[in-house]
């Protein structure tokens, strides 16, 4: 069977810039794998992140030797066995997914089980500003149900305060990407308590989380950046109460659908996060998304232009993409590499 399987990066500017605790980008640099059989194009994106020493040039590096395997053998786990979890092994992860579909008729959602839903509720991202614009970014999707809140350990109190006068009938997910201390975050307790909290996301360094043993908020702690994959699961307990499932932390949809089975069976809360990406890094995330309580989907709603056909985000909900734009198993060749 004749295969062929290429990377490249892509780049995305935002339509404004997004801020966090570790800085600011304006624009996504993702990577794409596309992997071809008799004419059927598999496709998938993820984003290379700095925090875990990523970088675009890397990550396609690091593909090639992948990408050689799998024209050389055709077989996806060899190739795959190649790469540890990350942003290089979830490019191909995901586009093998999507062209194990196209080829056998069978889209993802028939074969994970996880069906993508017709409306999705998204938290849509206030990004760390001075209080006064993000209470104003925040009046601009008011309407959303659930807000993401971009945090330092600046003033915290002073931005939370800002957008949820702002936001009065939304949800938020306080997000300060490892930028608190235990003080700051034991000290905004009381407010904290007070606001419609969801989740309080990797609030500590990660490896530096241990004043979280025991530690009993009147609200729910959110693992980010302390849990990458199922293996990391057992250690959490009593330390965070929900885990947030990332692709490009897991390295594809395979381990994240076996993680999602592990979590709940440990108990947790779980999250649907990403990166800032287009709608093709987000497709694949919409399946785990259906088994989810909380959904952090918004990074194609940052992009100035999204892929034609892409998802839409309105009013803090998801639409998803067009048929075929993704694992839908639109067409059927009746082949399969392994």
């Amino acid at each position: 069977m004749s295969l062929s399987a290429t990377s490249r990066a892509v780049h995305h500017p935002l339509k404004a810039p997004f801020r966090i605790s570790r800085g600011v980008k304006t624009a996504a640099e993702v990577v794409v794998v596309e992997v071809e059989a008799e004419g059927q194009v598999g496709r998938g994106e993820s984003v290379p992140y700095g925090r875990y020493d990523e970088t675009v040039a890397g990550v396609l590096e690091q593909l090639k030797p992948a990408l050689a395997v799998l024209e050389r053998e055709g077989h996806e786990g060899a190739a795959l066995a190649l790469l540890t979890p990350g942003a290089a092994r979830n490019a191909l992860d995901c586009a093998l997914w999507d062209l194990r579909a196209r080829c056998t008729g069978v889209s993802v959602a028939e074969a994970t089980g996880l069906p993508v839903p017709t409306a999705l509720v998204t938290a849509v991202t206030v990004s760390l500003d001075t209080p006064e614009a993000m209470g104003a970014a925040a009046l601009a999707v008011a309407d959303a149900p659930l807000i993401k809140i971009k945090l330092s350990a600046e003033d915290p109190a002073a931005r939370l305060r800002a957008v949820a006068a702002a936001a009065p009938n939304s949800r938020f997910i306080v997000d300060p990407n490892e930028g608190w201390t235990f003080e700051v975050l034991h000290g905004l307790r009381a407010l904290l308590a007070d606001l419609p909290i969801a989740l309080v996301e990797q609030p500590l360094p990660a490896g530096a989380d241990d004043p979280l043993d025991g530690y009993d908020p009147p609200y729910v702690i959110c693992a980010d950046e302390s849990v990458h994959v199922g293996g990391d699961l057992a250690a959490l307990r009593g330390r965070y109460q929900a885990v947030n499932l990332k692709l490009d932390k897991t390295g594809g949809l395979t381990e994240a659908v076996r993680m999602l089975e592990q979590a709940r069976a440990l108990g947790f809360q779980l999250m649907t996060g990403c990166m800032v990406a287009s709608s093709l890094g987000i497709a694949p995330a919409l399946h785990l998304a259906g088994g989810c309580q909380y959904a952090d989907l918004d990074g194609p709603w940052w992009l100035a232009v999204d892929h034609p056909g892409g998802l839409r985000v309105e009013g803090g909900v998801i639409t998803p993409p067009k048929a075929g734009f993704w694992g839908d198993g639109m067409e059927r060749s009746g082949l399969w590499l392994d």
